[in-house]
């Protein structure tokens, strides 16, 4: 059985190694964007980013593929489809390989300075529903929705956010996915941190993936970073006395 998969995925992968995110453009993502690119609460900053992709055949990203291949092929030889609660169920039995990779590529994409291509992705990546989705929001974005309301006459920000997912994605036929990374290989983390998530619809039908990430950064931690670093002038007095 596992020996028939590794032969049937490395086909899978040799088609999927010709495919690469295209981005695609809404004003409406493009509206939110630059209301959540960096809106300051004070002590804390809120940043957020909407971005969306289509998942079809328009190039190459080879480099990418063959190493999420190797990964899974790797992590499947040294598990066993005996055990219940291994990942490795969710390989053989779904089709969620494929959205899987997917969802790497369109991480890769977001941030194409960070290499994802070592991310054990069967394991960050957790299924959620529209319902936990909008309780996380709701909880960590209150303040951010606020600022919203105030400034915005069309709805509420979750309101608007879902019109404009579901204009791109259609969230309803969705498969909505957070990803939970090992907090020391977090790319999404910055100086001053204090949370942050990152939420991916993919629809399967479609073919497109939308990415939303959300994070908060505290401006007193940020402050006293810059407080604590040597002012331009000393640095010129160091280099100065410096024989170079």
């Amino acid at each position: 059985m596992l020996l028939w998969f590794i032969i049937v995925y490395r086909i899978f992968l040799e088609d999927l190694a010709a495919a690469i995110m295209k981005f695609l453009e809404y004003t409406n993502l493009d509206r939110l964007n630059v209301f959540l690119g960096h809106l300051n609460l004070g002590e804390r900053t809120i940043k957020g980013c909407l971005e969306a992709y289509s998942c079809k055949h328009a190039g190459s990203d080879k480099r990418l593929s063959l190493s999420l291949e190797n990964e899974m092929l790797d992590y499947l030889g040294k598990s066993s489809d005996t055990d219940s609660s291994s990942p490795v169920d969710l390989l053989l039995s779904r089709s969620s390989r494929k959205a899987l990779i997917y969802l790497v590529l369109t991480l890769y994409q977001m941030y194409p300075d960070y290499d994802f291509s070592a991310v054990k992705a069967h394991q960050f990546f957790s299924e959620e529903s529209w319902d936990t989705f909008k309780q996380i929001f709701n909880n960590y974005m209150f303040e951010a929705s606020k600022e919203w309301t105030e400034r915005n006459e069309d709805g509420s920000l979750l309101e608007v956010i879902y019109k404009a997912l579901d204009e791109v994605v259609k969230v309803a036929e969705c498969e909505i996915y957070v990803y939970n990374p090992n907090p020391n290989a977090d790319p999404f983390l910055e100086e001053g941190a204090i949370w942050s998530f990152c939420f991916l619809f993919y629809n399967r039908k479609l073919k497109r993936v939308a990415g939303f990430r959300f994070s908060c950064t505290s401006n007193l931690a940020n402050d006293a970073f810059l407080t604590d670093s040597p002012p331009y002038e000393e640095d010129e007095e160091i280099f100065a006395d410096m024989d170079m």
